[in-house]
This record gives structure tokens, sequence and C-alpha cells, in this order.
């Protein structure tokens, strides 16, 4: 790969959904112009307000910027910004230039991602593998977590403006090492909604209430970050999303599919998948995939607190 050339052209940033927004505001704060491309007026609106300039497809994005963000919900589409417009004469490959840097950030499989990095490679562009662990809260404060890897110039070229974004930042290694990382801790993530709500269901059976049990766990043995993070929302049952159910069990199949690629029996996580899965299709796939307590709570035949 050639070297990034120097240039004052804007950051691009396609993708500019619940993640994509706050870290694209948090650049524009920092001083730096930004070309968008998101197909939902909603989610641009407030950048452009802030003087952000809107590209009418990935191609006329890819052709202004030098370092370009993406933040994609999934496999599909960020396979269809790579792959199916590569053929095109105005699609984001004929139009991305040799020394042009693309950092991902979304939670896609390892599979997709290093099919990506053949691409890109063959047209002399770096590549970042660089998924984000925490909340939108955590992205509007910049303080969330960046996990990298690819090619190491892309990495060092690319610091500073990570650290607008990430309090934390690391390097992983040259291939698809980011993108594992993030699967190992999205297992976890998802695994600890699992279990609590499973205890929190037994407790609720022993006559202790929701708070109660919270008050406790967040000064127990077994408090996290995120158990602390939940609590009022496990307390008080309000399951508004910020990480919702469905995406949770899309992350889970691309956890277990990983597990298959690789030979690994994931026997917990695939049962956990199913939860995900089974509490969707009642009714909870729009709800902070946390609500599996609530999910579990009426399975077990207990009326769920006001």
């Amino acid at each position: 790969m050639k070297a990034g050339h120097e240039s004052n052209r804007a950051l691009g940033w396609i993708g500019v959904g619940k993640m994509g927004n706050p870290m694209a505001t948090r650049l524009m704060e920092a001083g730096h112009g930004m070309v968008i491309c998101d197909p939902i007026p909603e989610n641009r609106s407030s950048l452009v307000a802030r003087g952000a300039v809107v590209a009418d497809t990935v191609g006329n994005l890819a052709s202004q910027c030098d370092t370009i963000f993406m933040t994609i919900p999934n496999d599909d589409a960020l396979g269809a910004i790579i792959f199916n417009s590569s053929g095109a004469d105005n699609g984001f490959m004929a139009q991305i230039r040799p020394g042009t840097v693309v950092i991902e950030m979304s939670t896609v499989s390892p599979q997709l991602s290093e099919k990506i990095a053949h691409e890109l490679a063959r047209r002399e562009v770096g590549y970042l593998r660089c998924p984000v662990s925490g909340s939108t809260a955590l992205a509007s404060s910049g303080q969330l977590t960046a996990l990298a890897s690819g090619d190491l110039p892309s990495w060092e070229q690319s610091g500073a403006l990570l650290d607008v974004i990430a309090s934390r930042k690391f390097y992983l290694g040259s291939g698809e090492e980011a993108r594992y990382m993030k699967l190992v801790l999205n297992t976890l993530v998802g695994a600890t909604s699992s279990i609590l709500g499973e205890a929190l269901v037994l407790g609720a059976k022993g006559g202790l209430g929701p708070a109660q049990m919270m008050d406790v766990i967040a000064e127990s043995a077994v408090a996290s970050p995120l158990i602390k993070y939940k609590k009022d929302m496990m307390s008080k049952m309000d399951f508004a999303p910020a990480f919702s159910m469905t995406q949770m069990a899309k992350d889970f199949m691309l956890i277990t599919d990983a597990g298959r690629a690789n030979h690994v029996p994931m026997v917990v996580a695939n049962t956990i998948l199913q939860q995900y899965i089974t509490a969707s299709n009642v009714g909870y796939a729009d709800q902070d995939f946390f609500a599996l307590f609530g999910w579990m709570r009426e399975g077990s035949g207990l009326n769920n607190p006001d």
C-alpha cells in the first residue's frame, strides 16, 4: 500500500446513525470538515446543521476524501457498498483513490472483512478494522474503546483522529484480530443479559424486587461497568433500547457463525442466540437486549411490575 498522501480534503463518513452520528459530531467539533452519506435524512440533519456536506452516493464521497469512516449495520449493507458497486464507474471502488485509508468501525463478520481487505489492497487503499465498544452515551463523550487491526501505517496515520473518538485504543494485529476481539466482547456482553435475567427471575420467585436485587448486585463481587450501566434499566424494567434485541441477535449470529467456521463448539452462545431470537419473535425485538429479563419473567409466570 502506498503511504497516505497529504491533503486538506474533508473526512468522509458512511452511515451516520446511532453510533456514527455522535462520533462524526466529535470530529467536526474538533475542526474537521466532513462529507457524509446516509440514506436516512434524520441521521444526517444534525451534521448538516454543523456544516457537513452530503454526498449523494458512496462513490461521490470516496472521490472527495482521503480518510473514510464507516459505521454500517450488517454484512449485507457493507458488502453492497464494497462489492455491488465495484464494477460501476461511479461506485465506491471505482472512485476511491490509492493512499486513502478506510476505517471500518462496524460489527461484521471476520469472513466478510477479510474479503474487503483483499479488495482494498488491490487498489492500494489502507484498511483499518476498527470496531468500537461502548454505548451511544460514551460515543458522545469520546469515551469509546477502539479495537483496531490492519496495516500498521493506517493505524499510525489515524491515531489522532481515533483519539477524538475513543479514550482507549488497542492495536491487535495486521489481520482480522479486531473483528474477533469485538465478537469476544459481545459474547460476554450478551451472556451477561442472559444470566442476569435468569438470576433475577429466581430472586423474584423468592419475593425479591428488581431494584432490591440490583442494589446488591451492583455492590457485589460480580458487579461490572455493564451491570452498573444497566442498573436503573433493570430496576425500573424500562427497556428503551440503547442496543436492541434484534441487534444483539444479529451479533450472536456472527459469533456462532465464527465459532462454526473455526470449529469452536460454542454451546452456551448458541443457546443464548435462541433466547434472543425467541424473545424477538414474541414482541421484544425493538426493546433493549436486557429485556431478556422481562421475557424470562413472562415465561416464568411472573407479572411485570408497574
